[in-house]
């Protein structure tokens, strides 16, 4: 179970030393800013009150989980409007004036705000100069928050305001002056460099605390952030969305990457011997475990905060005077790709974990499961049906899960070290290669030994492995579209993901489209031209759990792992097929035929295994044509608007500074238009700071 939540009565004891502009809170009289942070009991209540700023919905509560985790090839956001909006902020199309962007915005710089209230108090107190430990590490853990606010305002907006003391010291109007990323990211390297001495190890502070381990991932993140691609601004221009480009110093920035990656690696403290699915699993039960992959959880409290595991997951609707199963409602509103499972290797258990091919619905008497026939699958790597007990949160229970969310992973730390160090070295090394290892070997019950040797062949075949890791390790955790940017491949990427959409839309209603062979060339794979118009699948729910807690159901005969044929099923070294999903309470779905064959099953094939099925199903997958227009429908069309998108006579479009221009056929990256992944500063702050504060990007 959690060892410490964070307490949200640290937002009174913090909100003495705020400045009112930022919140509505009035100190009692007893308390003065000298006394609480002479008092180290009021200290921790204060630290506290940073941290409940990170948790509420408008930043990592929900948005950073959803809203602003963009489309690529892995996570997705369907749309089917067919024209600009506000708030289109994940199909790279939105203005100042979204609503999301404005909320997300107060909220990073309220989170900023108390620590930096936080930190300028707790060092100008008597406290500071004792040299006591526990002091120094809630510093330590402010900077930690405000560092991961500022980081993540710097991804998503380019160059923002910035400052480490309070507003109030800003003058009047609190107008904070912006300043380009190279040097936000190098000052909080900086902060976090010397926070991180007096920080105190994992193992001491859990992993919902911000340790040293956790300051030294951040200091590497924040690093290979910066000396990688970032899309700049060109003032003089309004009209452009900027070029792409990484500082003339970036080889400095990667050194203090790949040092701080090795520092945690060296410290021991984490590791990977978690299975995959268990990393998650335990965090839907609440189960904090501080040696192994996680390093820095978002703590939320269980029916107070955090949207983890409600927006995720197979959906359960909401009904009013009826019972919601064991768990309540769940929106399950983050999806992935459509074709994102097609794109892991055969045998990766990633792979049938985390695509979610069912829903809920309620019926009178019983809850009946149904197959996902849509343009995306759930991500059910976090789901409130995962918990193993209904009473955790109860059959009327909505939001407000209390599951954390993994902001940091030792994965992470290990594939950061493997790609800083590549491209410093020019090739793999040896342990850059022991690196992406760990994290694939996890994934594999052979460990998968040829990816590991095709990927060392040379720098530029191993980062695509390493990045290739990445995309199949960190689904849903605003990873890969910064990932992309990070390595200028984004435009090229979208171009792909949007003609595997383009191309299974076509084919219901004119067949091939003439892409599909650079389509399959660039996915190492052969599927876009053969998708099965018919899937076969069947319910399922486990009978039988071993010892050890491995739902398996033995054979006693040597099947060959086909998870083309029986996707959701996997065989253990013993040919015993292992279920994939943590709670059989609802039943779920297996799927016979998800890649190419659309053959009616052998009930053979199943039954002979021990394996109890209703019996098998079909439904039509891939049928995305509209016959009356002969195009694909829209939202193939549009799902990535404000970078390519095409029209009612099947056209395609790319968007270029705001202008469209007319595609035809593959363009290396070099050709294609950059992506305006930066979002515009709302227009509230816009008009606050009267006019300092000024929008580019084409906005």
């Amino acid at each position: 179970m959690k060892i410490k939540n964070i307490l949200l009565t640290g937002v009174a004891a913090l909100a003495l030393a705020s400045c009112n502009d930022y919140l509505d809170v009035t100190a009692p009289s007893s308390y003065t800013e000298e006394f609480v942070f002479s008092q180290k009991t009021e200290v921790e209540r204060a630290l506290n009150g940073v941290y409940a700023q990170a948790l509420v919905k408008d930043l990592y509560g929900q948005a950073y989980q959803l809203t602003f985790n963009l489309n690529s090839d892995v996570d997705i956001q369907i749309s089917s409007t067919s024209s600009h909006t506000h708030n289109s902020y994940s199909r790279f199309d939105c203005d100042d004036q979204g609503s999301e962007i404005y909320k997300f915005w107060t909220a990073a710089y309220n989170l900023i705000e108390y620590a930096n209230k936080f930190v300028k108090s707790a060092e100008a107190s008597a406290l500071y100069n004792t040299a006591d430990k526990e002091y120094m590490q809630w510093i330590g853990e402010a900077k930690c928050l405000r560092a991961m606010a500022y980081h993540d305002l710097v991804v998503m907006f380019g160059d923002v305001p910035f400052s480490l003391e309070p507003a109030t010291s800003h003058g009047t109007d609190f107008v904070i002056p912006v300043f380009d990323r190279e040097v936000i990211q190098d000052s909080l390297i900086k902060d976090l460099q010397k926070a991180a001495v007096n920080m105190t190890s994992t193992n001491s502070v859990t992993v919902e605390h911000c340790s040293k381990e956790f300051a030294q991932s951040l200091i590497a993140r924040i690093a290979l952030t910066a000396g990688g691609y970032s899309l700049r601004s060109v003032k003089e221009d309004a009209k452009s969305y900027g070029v792409m480009k990484r500082p003339d110093n970036w080889k400095a920035f990667y050194q203090t990457a790949r040092d701080y990656a090795d520092s945690v690696i060296t410290a021991g403290t984490h590791s990977l011997k978690n299975t995959y699915q268990d990393v998650f699993v335990n965090e839907c039960n609440y189960q904090v475990v501080n040696d192994d992959d996680p390093i820095f959880e978002i703590p939320f409290a269980k029916n107070s905060t955090g949207s983890t595991g409600y927006v995720q997951g197979p959906t359960y609707p909401s009904n009013e005077g009826k019972t919601n199963g064991p768990w309540g409602e769940v929106k399950g509103s983050v999806r992935l790709n459509a074709f994102y499972r097609y794109l892991f290797r055969d045998g990766d258990l990633r792979r049938e974990f985390v695509n979610g091919m069912w829903y809920y619905a309620l019926n009178e008497g019983s809850d009946s499961v149904s197959i996902l026939t849509n343009y995306y699958v759930h991500n059910n790597k976090w789901a409130k049906i995962w918990t193993k007990e209904s009473a955790a949160l109860g059959n009327i229970s909505t939001d407000n899960t209390g599951i954390n969310f993994p902001y940091m992973r030792y994965a992470d730390v290990l594939l950061m070290f493997a790609e800083a160090d590549n491209e410093l070295q020019g090739a793999p090394s040896e342990k850059a290669i022991k690196c992406l290892t760990e994290v694939h070997n996890r994934a594999f019950l052979d460990g998968d030994p040829e990816f590991i040797a095709q990927a060392q062949t040379d720098k530029e075949t191993f980062q695509k492995a390493v990045l290739n890791e990445r995309k199949w390790e960190f689904a849903g955790e605003n990873s890969r579209w910064r990932d992309l940017v990070r390595t200028n491949t984004l435009a090229e990427e979208l171009m792909y993901s949007f003609l595997r959409y383009y191309s299974a839309g076509m084919q219901s209603v004119q067949g091939l489209t003439g892409y599909e062979d650079a389509i399959n060339e660039h996915d190492g794979l052969e599927y876009i031209d053969n998708l099965p118009s018919t899937v076969y699948y069947h319910q399922y729910k486990i009978e039988e759990v071993n010892a050890v807690g491995l739902r398996v159901i033995s054979n006693q005969t040597k099947v060959p792992n086909q998870p083309n044929q029986l996707y959701g099923y996997t065989l253990d070294a013993s040919y015993n097929f292992v279920d994939m999903y943590p709670n059989q309470t609802l039943k779920s779905l297996r799927i016979y035929n998800p890649y190419k064959s659309a053959t009616r099953p052998v009930t053979s094939q199943i039954t002979n295994y021990g394996f109890k099925a209703t019996g098998w199903s079909s439904a039509t997958f891939y049928d995305w044509g509209d016959g009356n227009t002969g195009s694909p429908k829209d939202q193939c069309k549009y799902s990535f608007y404000g970078f390519i998108r095409s029209d009612a006579n099947g056209n395609i479009w790319l968007v270029r500074d705001g202008r469209i221009e007319q595609f035809s056929s593959i363009l290396t990256a070099d050709k294609l238009p950059v992506v305006r992944y930066i979002l515009p500063y709302p227009n509230y702050a816009i008009q606050r700071s009267s006019g300092v504060y000024k929008n580019y990007y084409g906005y």
